[in-house]
């Protein structure tokens, strides 16, 4: 797997430790701040905006019932699964 670049989150993931601890891995945070913060934090509007895709590409995977009782115990197969399933959706 690719080293991840950005964390796509929503104000629920919003913690400084967390932010931190996202930074000590070289992984930027894409996190806006919760209403109770008083210092507002900064992060890519933009880029928030598109993490409904995400969201929707996993509501799509859970469609597939293997994948979404994850019946192979097997890290390998299951990617392998989830390839397949991503492929098939792409593909239709």
């Amino acid at each position: 797997m690719p080293k991840a670049q950005w964390l796509l989150g929503d104000r629920g993931y919003d913690a400084d430790w967390f932010r931190e601890a996202l930074q000590d891995k070289g992984i930027r945070p894409c996190i806006p701040g919760r209403k109770a913060r008083k210092k507002p934090i900064k992060y890519d509007k933009r880029r928030y905006k598109r993490r409904n895709r995400i969201e929707i590409m996993f509501g799509r995977l859970k469609d597939w019932r293997r994948v979404a009782t994850r019946y192979d115990r097997c890290p390998e197969v299951f990617l392998s699964a989830i390839a397949l399933a991503a492929t098939v959706m792409f593909w239709l």
